[in-house]
């Protein structure tokens, strides 16, 4: 029974390599389910054995030579989209890049010309003010330190004032 099994399972694989060799001459499409129908035999039979699976793999991306131009394999085309797609994508966010700069200048040099804007030196005026909320968190950390050392100074002088009161 188990040689019976094998020598069902061989005659299989010779029917899917016939069928991989006759597509690949035809320039068919060559997919999985073609050749399994071609080979009569089921599509997991393809799927378990990982060679064939290779093959009809190999097979569908070989491109076809018959004294003319050879055809392009589908494997290429979709590298080919995927490279222009992405392409596409890179060249949008960059022309939104480039647009958005061009509004924020446009406009910079709109509103300096009105006579509206805020004085030339703004940035010295950030940089002060970034500074000083600098110096107001510094104080504040003091604060709340020192702050800290008279809520431990009076808790002190509380448990001393009791201790002394609590004497006999």
């Amino acid at each position: 029974m188990i040689e019976g099994k094998r020598a069902d399972s061989a005659r299989r694989r010779e029917r899917v390599l016939r069928a991989i060799d006759a597509a690949a001459r035809s320039g068919g499409d060559i997919t999985v389910s073609s050749l399994a129908r071609a080979a009569r035999v089921d599509r997991t039979f393809l799927y378990r054995h990982r060679d064939l699976l290779e093959r009809v793999r190999a097979a569908a991306n070989t491109p076809v030579e018959e004294g003319r131009i050879a055809a392009v394999s589908r494997a290429s085309l979709q590298t080919d989209l995927t490279n222009a797609l992405e392409r596409n994508k890179r060249l949008a966010a960059r022309v939104r890049q480039l647009e958005n700069r061009l509004s924020s200048q446009l406009g910079d040099a709109i509103w300096a010309e009105s006579g509206l804007g805020a004085p030339v030196d703004i940035d010295q005026l950030q940089r002060r003010i970034a500074l000083l909320e600098q110096e107001v968190a510094a104080k504040k950390g003091e604060l709340d330190e020192r702050t800290e050392e008279l809520e431990a100074a009076r808790a002190a002088n509380r448990e001393l004032t009791r201790a002394l009161n609590h004497r006999p």
